[in-house]
């Protein structure tokens, strides 16, 4: 290879041959020199590239992590609000549980019910297969499986409490309804019996008669209540009675309460077990305050001193 070198100043050619290293190292000079600063650019450019990326993976991360950490505090509050409304109702309902005990108690007692049928103090005997679910959950949905078994258990103990005094409501309710319709006690609340059922001296002329109810003596004016519950069905004067109330009952029973100051109970009313009906007087064919009380069984005259002994059952 041959280089000629021309000068302005001296008009003279020169001729410079080199050899195969010297233009080795020239073709490397000539192509190196681009090429390395071509790679040192592309390099720079490079790392600016890989440091803008770097530091929004940077922020990315940040920023997933403030997320993050918000939903664990959202779900550690509503984790607690939770608990805490869980704990409340549980309380409610062990509270609940205590009042419908003692107040099955108490209605035991008062309805006089044989010992053992409604016990409120041992939780009902119950069975049955067991389906057990299994699953598979972490510590937190332990805690709330268990306190879900805890309620399915107390919602258990409220259903039987609660089918318990269903019943007893029933019984007691059917018991308080033949109460009230069985014919039984005195129709006052004052005074005392002044004459029997049956045959007697007459007051008035000294002769046998048969007297068809039972009489008691008590102050004028002094309530008159009905011994049984039932439809109103004379409410007025009547001969022999002067003011009389007839009630009639269930299972063919009627009651006539006579001799009234003042009758109360209209014709045609309900009437309940120790209604006031009248007020005692001395009306009709009588010698005193008193007021004359018959019982009927299906038409005839029946003694009233067993009714009056008597208590619902």
């Amino acid at each position: 290879m041959k280089i000629i070198l021309i000068s302005s100043r001296v008009e003279k050619v020169r001729t410079l041959s080199l050899n195969s290293w010297a233009k080795g190292f020239l073709s490397v000079l000539l192509l190196g020199i681009p090429v390395a600063a071509g790679t040192m650019l592309g390099v720079k450019i490079a790392d600016g590239r890989w440091e803008l990326l770097f530091d929004n993976s940077i922020s990315e991360m940040q920023h997933q992590l403030v997320v993050q950490q918000e939903q664990v505090d959202t779900g550690r509050e509503q984790l607690d609000s939770s608990l805490s409304a869980m704990t409340f109702k549980l309380a409610q309902m062990r509270s609940r549980l205590v009042r419908l005990d003692a107040l099955g108690e108490q209605l035991t007692q008062i309805a006089s019910l044989e010992e053992g049928e409604f016990d409120f103090s041992v939780a009902p005997g119950l069975g049955g297969p067991d389906n057990v679910l299994i699953i598979e959950a972490a510590s937190a949905a332990d805690v709330e499986q268990e306190l879900g078994l805890m309620f399915a258990r107390l919602d258990n103990a409220l259903e039987s409490r609660e089918s318990q005094l269903q019943i007893l409501q029933s019984m007691l309710s059917d018991k308080k309804l033949k109460s009230e319709r069985t014919v039984a006690g005195r129709p006052i609340l004052k005074g005392w019996m002044s004459s029997k059922y049956g045959m007697r001296t007459d007051p008035f002329d000294g002769g046998r008669r048969w007297h068809a109810g039972v009489d008691f003596a008590g102050r004028q004016g002094s309530d008159v209540i009905a011994v049984a519950s039932g439809v109103v069905t004379w409410s007025s004067e009547r001969s022999g009675y002067g003011n009389m109330v007839e009630i009639n009952h269930s299972d063919g029973f009627v009651t006539r309460y006579a001799h009234n100051e003042a009758n109360i109970a209209d014709l045609g009313a309900i009437v309940k077990k120790g209604d006031l009906i009248a007020k005692m007087g001395s009306s009709g064919r009588s010698t005193g305050p008193h007021v004359h009380f018959e019982v009927f069984k299906n038409g005839r005259t029946v003694d009233p001193a067993s009714y009056i002994k008597r208590t619902s059952r």
